[in-house]
């Protein structure tokens, strides 16, 4: 099965050096199973001078995490919670809706 997690949603770490916190998904990797979370992860990279980074130096940046040590975060109760699949209609095609486990609100 796929995964659950997609660009621009909330998520709460489980496990690692930054579990307990929240961020919103920058990117998702389906085919890794990964995905990248806004100030989750921070890792430091070396990088040459170019036309957006005239200096260059050492920057920050956010690495890729494992999907499976995230957890979806409802947007109505705001709670992390496991997600549900429910057949439903989008512009008159079927299509699967995420459904939160805890309050059943579709997202």
């Amino acid at each position: 099965m796929g995964m659950s997690i997609k660009k621009g949603d909330t998520v709460k770490i489980l496990s690692g050096k930054d579990r307990g916190k929240q961020g919103t998904v920058l990117r998702a990797y389906p085919a890794e199973g990964k995905i990248k979370v806004e100030g989750v992860q921070m890792v430091k990279k070396a990088v040459r001078p170019n036309q957006q980074n005239q200096q260059g130096g050492i920057v920050s940046q956010e690495a890729k995490i494992d999907a499976s040590n995230a957890m979806l975060v409802c947007p109505k109760c705001g709670a992390a919670t496991r997600v549900g699949h429910k057949q439903g209609e989008l512009d008159g095609k079927r299509t699967k809706i995420r459904v939160c486990k805890k309050c059943g609100h579709e997202f």
